[in-house]
């Protein structure tokens, strides 16, 4: 069982290493509002100081739970910014219509987050920050994120952790249970992760750690997902002359 508390002290060590080559960087990390997001800004701060992790909210549009995002920011007393993606986005979806191809769900659900990240690199660029990796072992173990998007970053403090153990690593550092224990939702139809997947964060952890699912059905999804989405988180297949 993780020792919640060893871990993140180790983590909060392996963020300062990674910044003592870049010294005067700050973290650059997208806000949702989520546990992700909310652990990793928490463990930067710790790691190099509040005045060095830069939040950024990027709603689309209308952000029904954007409170979250800015009750976080609060908690942790960090500096952060709102960056709408809503007008980037359809004007986007625009040009692209205006080429005679259809938009389909692949490219609405996977653009904005390629959008996300393209501010964040944006915003690094300006301040000469490092854009902080949120994603967790079990969305990246089933492919839940998105290439060049939310599966991009800099640094990645939680991509060997479960989602069960990211709550728990938000528990040791004290943050609310509001955020640490709020349900996942994809931001943009209303599901929750566990609708799209179609099994719980629950199974899917126990499957990781343990190798045990009693249903063989949702075993089957988790080995197919697995398998099908290595390519995201697998170097870029490169020809050797």
């Amino acid at each position: 069982m993780l020792d919640a508390g060893r871990t993140k002290n180790c983590i909060i060590q392996w963020i300062s290493a990674f910044f003592s080559s870049c010294p005067q960087a700050k973290a650059i990390v997208g806000i949702s509002g989520g546990k992700d997001s909310a652990v990793v800004a928490a463990l930067c701060k710790e790691a190099i100081g509040r005045e060095r992790v830069l939040g950024i909210l990027m709603p689309q549009g209308e952000q029904w739970d954007i409170d979250s995002a800015y009750t976080l920011c609060s908690i942790l007393d960090i500096p952060h910014k709102e960056i709408n993606i809503q007008i980037p986005v359809q004007e986007l979806y625009g040009e692209i219509k205006k080429t005679g191809l259809e938009l389909n769900e692949v490219a609405i659900f996977n653009t904005p987050a390629r959008v996300r990240m393209a501010v964040l690199y944006a915003i690094s660029g300006i301040t000469g920050g490092r854009v902080a990796n949120t994603s967790n072992l079990s969305e990246d173990w089933v492919g839940y994120a998105t290439k060049f998007g939310d599966a991009a970053g800099d640094f990645a403090p939680l991509a060997n952790l479960t989602a069960s153990e990211v709550k728990a690593i938000g528990r040791a550092l004290g943050l609310p249970a509001g955020i640490t224990e709020k349900t996942p939702i994809d931001g943009l139809c209303g599901k929750t992760d566990e609708d799209n997947l179609g099994f719980t964060y629950a199974d899917l952890d126990r499957y990781i750690r343990e190798g045990v699912c009693e249903d063989a059905g949702i075993r089957k999804k988790i080995d197919r997902l697995h398998r099908e989405h290595r390519h995201k988180f697998s170097p870029m297949p490169a020809f050797m002359p």
